[in-house]
């Protein structure tokens, strides 16, 4: 009996701690690990919402960037950090589903870590060099067709988003083309505008600027609307690839067990970073499209990558995608 009584009496300890620290939450600086290299969309985001969250949870959020095996090392140092919520980490589609399907991890993205918000996307562009015989998405597929394994498809290295992306592109086209993989996708755009690779499936915050300046060409945003940014651009189901949708989304986690109220804390604050004029007009200028606000709960963005899991582990195990 009073062995029990002890437990219990550390039991409601532990949870009056708990409470405590919620409610001076935060005390000192938080750290927000972006895993992947500075200035890429991520990076970007991840400092825009930085900056706003500092003034409402008046403390600063500091961005550390933890590069390396595609974004593992800084998000299994993010599983494995107190959870305090002092420390976080920005993912989404390449952390926390791509890598997870063809790497051997010592965490688990839906177990190890508890949900805070969807933050923003990239949706992907279908792009091909400037010479491409083909003026739209139906005349491209054509061609693609009609010379199998003669084009070549630049990626941004093995497991990205791009890689994804065209593997996916390839099973519902139908179509077979040359993978060149390159070490970060800016390489693989720059071998496009150049004409060395002959497509390419990338973020349209990378590939814009080459589209309005003519020296790529744009057949369709794989998303079920129109660019805010180029709405010139057709969709993929108005240009004849339907329900191709892919989107490079990001999100905020932090570790499993960080208390329920730090996380609403959190969440509340990149609400408000989210719906604020300034913050919308950066993002949108460098083609990020904000998830409306009944997305960015914490159980919308479990549901969320659960959903996205099922969607994309088959297709990356059957296309066999092995690490470099």
């Amino acid at each position: 009996m009073r062995k029990l009584l002890i437990t219990a009496a550390f039991v409601v300890g532990w949870a009056s701690l708990g409470v405590a620290q919620a409610q001076v939450y935060p005390s000192r600086p938080i750290t927000l690990v972006v895993p992947l290299p500075a200035g890429g969309a991520f990076d970007v985001t991840a400092r825009v919402l930085a900056e706003h969250m500092r003034a409402s949870l008046g403390r600063p959020v500091i961005i550390e960037n933890v590069t390396g095996a595609a974004g593992s090392i800084g998000t299994g140092q993010v599983a494995r950090a107190a959870p305090d919520g002092y420390t976080l980490i920005s993912g989404g589609l390449n952390t926390h589903v791509i890598n997870p399907a063809f790497l051997a991890l010592r965490y688990n993205v839906l177990n190890d870590f508890e949900p805070i918000a969807l933050t923003a996307s990239v949706p992907l562009l279908i792009v091909a060099k400037k010479a491409m015989p083909a003026s739209n998405l139906k005349e491209l597929i054509a061609w693609l067709k009609a010379n199998p394994d003669k084009a070549s498809l630049g990626t941004g290295g093995r497991g990205n988003v791009s890689h994804l992306a065209a593997v996916f592109f390839q099973r519902e086209t139908d179509t077979r083309v040359g993978f060149v993989p390159y070490r970060a996708a800016g390489a693989a755009i720059n071998d496009l505008v150049a004409g060395h690779v002959d497509v390419m499936m990338d973020l349209a915050s990378n590939s814009l600027a080459h589209v309005r300046a003519g020296t790529i060409r744009a057949y369709a945003v794989a998303a079920k609307g129109r660019l805010a940014v180029a709405p010139e651009i057709a969709t993929v189901d108005e240009a004849g690839l339907p329900g191709f949708y892919m989107e490079a989304w990001q999100a905020i986690w932090a570790p499993k067990h960080t208390p329920s109220a730090v996380i609403e804390k959190l969440n509340a604050s990149i609400m408000a970073a989210l719906a604020d004029p300034a913050v919308r007009s950066r993002l949108a200028d460098i083609g990020q499209e904000i998830f409306p606000p009944e997305r960015q709960a914490p159980q919308a963005l479990a549901a969320f990558h659960k959903a996205e899991t099922e969607k994309w582990w088959p297709i990356i195990k059957a296309a066999g995608i092995k690490p470099e």
